[in-house]
């Protein structure tokens, strides 16, 4: 089928989604955690999903330590986070279509309660639309050169290069393809921005490589040498949430949205449409009073906690935590919510995705190993948007310090 098939496939199947569907079987849950209420979710996740949890339970341990090489230095052990699961989240995507039930590894309570309600009123409402629009890593190196001459001499030779810059990432790695490359000119600094597929992985290393290849080749041959270069200068939006956000794409640029009736938003939210939107528009306003990059309400909650479960690099959560969170309601009176997220740094390979736990978990969701990096962020983009129609609603309902106050409190 072509690429052109595909989509057409995929824009009648979004069209064309049920507004509502029955609960299945649900999973069991429990305040306090108990060790029957632990042996009857490992039993539910088997029955459903059949992938049983060597590792994750328990009953198998880790002491294969030269699997950790790449991974850590002075290794002493393991950190050990609690992981639970919610769902199941139903999602429809380009890649991620069906039901999953996500883990989530953390130390917050009442984290897991509140994306667990939100993914119950996404399954009841027909489930998500999530969609991977576009890809791309970058890394920008910076050179710098004794006045602006020499730079734009340096610069128009470099612009002549680029196919050459791809045969050089081809050598460099076997699955980044140099996509697109950008200049920025500050005095007499030239920042290249190079942007690359990187494949299933995450792709910072892979990028690194890539980019300081290319720049050894541009040293060696360029007509004007620069005074110094440094491989990054800062500027690609590494770990850090930036203003280019919303006008390029770091990693996966991922969409998701959902309708929700006023039945399903008053009987499994506790409120109404008209409150939910109230409170999204006064919460924008703060966020715009504060000078927050994006406006949302806790994307880093649902995604720090996946990203630990699955072996993502947890630091990328200050870039892909940045988006848009949007609700409104509908001409019917019910209540239409979407989420943006244009930074999501994931992978299904390397990294910490092979480690015993982490796999296990990518394997939950159908989403270890290669060809499925896009699926895992649309099944992000499903998680991030039951997260914030769930604080939504709580907030909007003046239920919020309760469910801390019942969930995320020791007795």
């Amino acid at each position: 089928m072509s690429a052109l098939q595909d989509l057409e496939q995929l824009l009648d199947e979004i069209k064309n989604k049920p507004l509502s569907k029955s609960l299945p079987e649900t999973l069991p849950s429990e305040i306090p955690v108990s060790v029957e209420g632990i042996r009857k979710r490992l039993a539910f996740l088997l029955e459903k999903t059949d992938h049983d949890f060597p590792y994750l339970s328990g009953k198998q341990q880790f002491s294969d330590v030269s699997r950790l090489e790449g991974n850590i230095e002075n290794y002493i052990g393991m950190s050990m986070v609690p992981t639970g699961v919610i769902g199941p989240v139903s999602v429809l995507g380009s890649m991620a279509k069906g039901d999953f039930y996500i883990p989530l590894a953390t130390s917050e309570g009442s984290l897991l309660a509140s994306y667990h309600r939100g993914a119950r009123a996404c399954y009841l409402a027909g489930g998500a639309t999530s969609v991977c629009l576009i890809d791309g890593v970058q890394r920008s190196p910076v050179f710098k050169f004794d006045n602006l001459g020499n730079l734009g001499t340096f610069l128009v030779w470099i612009i002549s290069q680029l196919e050459e810059f791809r045969r050089i990432t081809e050598s460099a790695s076997r699955y980044a393809k140099l996509i697109d490359m950008k200049s920025n000119i500050e005095g007499n600094h030239l920042i290249l921005t190079f942007e690359y597929h990187t494949g299933d992985a995450s792709g910072q290393n892979m990028v690194t490589i890539c980019t300081d290849a290319i720049c050894r080749y541009i040293i060696q041959n360029a007509p004007v040498q620069p005074k110094f270069w440094f491989i990054e200068s800062n500027f690609s939006g590494d770990k850090k949430a930036t203003s280019q956000s919303f006008a390029n794409v770091r990693g996966k640029k991922v969409t998701a949205e959902i309708t929700l009736s006023q039945k399903i938003v008053h009987d499994v939210l506790k409120t109404s449409p008209e409150h939910m939107a109230e409170y999204w528009r006064s919460s924008t306003i703060g966020t715009i009073q504060s000078g927050s990059i994006g406006a949302q309400g806790h994307y880093a909650n649902g995604l720090t906690a996946l990203f630990i479960a699955t072996g993502q690099d947890v630091a990328c959560v200050s870039e892909a935590s940045v988006g848009i969170t949007r609700m409104e309601l509908t001409a019917d009176g019910d209540l239409y919510v979407s989420v943006t997220l244009p930074n999501l740094i994931v992978g299904t390979v390397g990294g910490g995705t092979a480690l015993p736990t982490q796999k296990e978990c990518l394997e939950l969701i159908g989403c270890a190993g290669a060809g499925k990096t896009r699926k895992f962020a649309e099944i992000c983009g499903a998680l991030v948007l039951a997260g914030e129609i769930s604080i939504a609603a709580a907030l909007s309902a003046g239920r919020f310090t309760a469910a801390h106050q019942k969930f995320g409190r020791k007795r």
